[in-house]
């Protein structure tokens, strides 16, 4: 059987991340960066008041207090978003709101809930500051050239603030590959529509189309397809000619009812089999299509999921050009015994509570999706682990990062 990691790394090799587009800032949250944004200037790009008061010279005040107040002459008043052309020398001062610009010779602010203004219109300052006191210099938060997001990273609402603030209004992000997802069998039906007997409802492509949507992938195209040779050979055809990957579920196994593999091999694909040395997911299959990329997922929903998350969900990272498209691991300990007595490594899904503490979430059997819907990360067993409750191990996180 072949080994998770093996088959991750062939995947990657064999695929490269897809040509980039311009978005504009407003459409970028959740692409991935196709290059370094740099700042193309200080952040803030001048000295401004942190807070409503008096631009002052800080040496006018170092002997300021209630008892001997200093009293500094009144130059104006500066907003923010003027432009100040009033210069602070010694002895005077200037009224100024958060966010404007520090006057020329002014190097401090005084709270205005430590100054006054007195009958004859001056200044009086109860309490000294120091030089910069109050003060946001600029280049204070980002110096000019410095890196604002790296290549390779999702763009999140956080970074779209911090790219607006240095004044970029679009920028270089790698093209979303276009899916297309298929689930053969002809015991599916749509949900919503009354069950025949022996039927069970589609729940794969409502999962995986989830998923996608989770990860900011358009998905092109989802159909159901009967165990047909011809209709699986029909939609995959249909399915090449505008998507870049195609999934499907289900009919890659070696049943006489899975016919994924031999239509793609019979419209000219390449096929790649591995019985993965996993569980649950250990039929899997990709390829490709002329240029489309194929992955096949085992039918059972459990199994689907846990492939799309360790194998397909990278890939289609990768794609996007994202440098780390692994899940992220977390530090954990075992609520309760976890053992795996069989020969493949079990992808156990488990529940990470707030306390820091992994419980197993329900039934693992690979088409019981209650445990999973209650799970928030996996949790990987090695053959023949017998590990007792408040064992620290890792898991693998089940959220978007």
């Amino acid at each position: 059987m072949t080994p998770l990691e093996v088959a991750q790394d062939a995947i990657l090799h064999a695929l490269k991340p897809l040509p980039t587009e311009s978005v504009a800032l407003d459409e970028a949250c959740g692409r991935i960066t196709a290059c370094d944004i740099h700042a193309p200037t200080d952040l803030p790009s001048f000295d401004s008041s942190a807070f409503d008061g008096y631009a002052v010279r800080a040496d006018d005040t170092i002997s300021a207090s209630q008892e001997s107040p200093a009293t500094l002459d009144l130059l104006g008043s500066i907003m923010a978003g003027d432009a100040p052309d009033l210069v602070v020398t010694p002895g005077c001062g200037a009224r100024i709101f958060t966010g404007a610009v520090l006057p020329a010779g002014a190097d401090a602010i005084v709270m205005q809930e430590d100054a006054r203004i007195d009958a004859q219109a001056r200044l009086v300052v109860t309490e000294p500051v120091t030089p910069w006191e109050g003060v946001r210099l600029a280049g204070g938060d980002v110096r000019r050239g410095a890196t604002l997001i790296g290549a390779g990273e999702r763009i999140k609402p956080t970074h779209i603030g911090l790219l607006a603030a240095a004044g970029i209004a679009s920028l270089q992000v790698h093209r979303r590959p276009r899916l297309t997802f298929l689930s053969t069998g002809d015991e599916l039906t749509e949900p919503g529509i009354a069950l025949a007997p022996g039927r069970i409802y589609d729940s794969n492509r409502p999962l995986l189309h989830a998923l996608a949507s989770r990860e900011g992938i358009p998905v092109w195209h989802s159909k159901r397809i009967p165990d047909q040779i011809e209709l699986v050979m029909a939609a995959l055809h249909e399915a090449m000619r505008d998507a870049e990957v195609i999934i499907t579920t289900g009919g890659v196994s070696v049943g006489e009812a899975d016919f994924v593999k031999p239509a793609i091999s019979a419209l000219g694909g390449s096929v790649e089999v591995w019985r993965l040395a996993m569980k649950p997911g250990k039929p899997f299959a990709w390829g490709r299509l002329q240029n489309t990329c194929w992955f096949g997922l085992p039918g059972n929903p459990v199994s689907a999921f846990v492939s799309w998350w360790l194998l397909v969900r990278p890939a289609l990272r990768h794609l996007m050009g994202m440098k780390k498209p692994f899940g992220r691991r977390l530090l954990s300990r075992l609520a309760e015994p976890a053992t795996n007595p069989g020969d493949r490594r079990h992808f156990l899904r488990v529940h990470l509570d707030d306390q820091g503490l992994t419980h197993i979430s329900g039934s693992q059997a690979s088409h019981i999706q209650h445990g999973l819907a209650g799970a928030n990360a996996l949790l990987d067993l090695p053959p023949g682990a017998d590990w007792p409750a408040g064992r620290e191990v890792f898991v693998e996180s089940l959220d978007l990062d």
